[in-house]
């Protein structure tokens, strides 16, 4: 799963950018100290940037400048900066694409695609993830065993990707409803109690028996 830091300083935006890069299978990174973004770069080292020009204090020109003077990582800057003088300095100073908003959300998810495709030919976005002869597949939202699938609802999905991507550790309830909550899936306690028996008895119709373990006030196990 590649992952993709969002420099952006407007907080609806940002997580309306976060929003749909979730909903597309990214891992985000959202920036909310614009104090030394450099350094938040070279910590979590993301796949891609999606960076703002104005900024508080300093400007994404400079940004990207210092990225560049340690980084290869594709930038596409994202703003409303929208002269051929800005692309041009953009582009100059390091930036793989410029993007003016508002923007075409089909349009930025393509230039992220084609991008990414670019700069990393033998890495693959992970649409399948498999433990134990079950395997869920995110492009189709299904588990499948034994040459068999069911269908999954996308809380379903998102409930049994988290559980999955954290294999062999116990997982809390509070940590499985913030992942629901920061995906704009809208889940209380007892939503979370009646998807994870559907989970279970879909499983069930698979004929694989006590693959989601409770552990009895800590949460859940895979």
């Amino acid at each position: 799963m590649f992952t993709i830091m969002i420099i952006e300083d407007n907080e609806l935006l940002r997580n309306e950018i976060h929003n749909l890069l979730d909903l597309n299978r990214y891992k985000t990174i959202k920036i909310n100290d614009f104090s030394n973004i450099a350094k938040q770069v070279k910590d979590y080292n993301p796949n891609l940037i999606l960076l703002d020009i104005n900024l508080p204090d300093v400007d994404g020109f400079k940004i990207c400048t210092e990225i560049r003077s340690f980084s290869k990582v594709p930038i596409i800057f994202v703003t409303s900066r929208a002269t051929n003088i800005d692309e041009l300095m953009g582009i100059t100073l390091g930036g793989d694409d410029f993007i003016t908003k508002p923007y075409n959300t089909q349009i930025l998810l393509a230039r992220i695609a084609s991008l990414l495709k670019r700069a990393y030919p033998n890495e693959k976005s992970i649409d399948k993830l498999e433990y134990n002869g079950v395997t869920l597949n995110i492009l189709t939202s299904t588990i499948e065993y034994n040459h068999k699938s069911v269908e999954l609802t996308k809380n379903e999905m998102k409930i049994l990707h988290y559980l999955l991507i954290n294999k062999g550790k116990i997982v809390s309830r509070v940590d499985i409803l913030e992942y629901l909550w920061d995906s704009s899936l809208f889940v209380n306690d007892n939503t979370l109690t009646v998807n994870i028996t559907r989970i279970r008895s879909k499983l069930d119709e698979l004929g694989v028996i006590d693959y989601i373990k409770t552990k009895r006030g800590q949460g859940y196990m895979i």
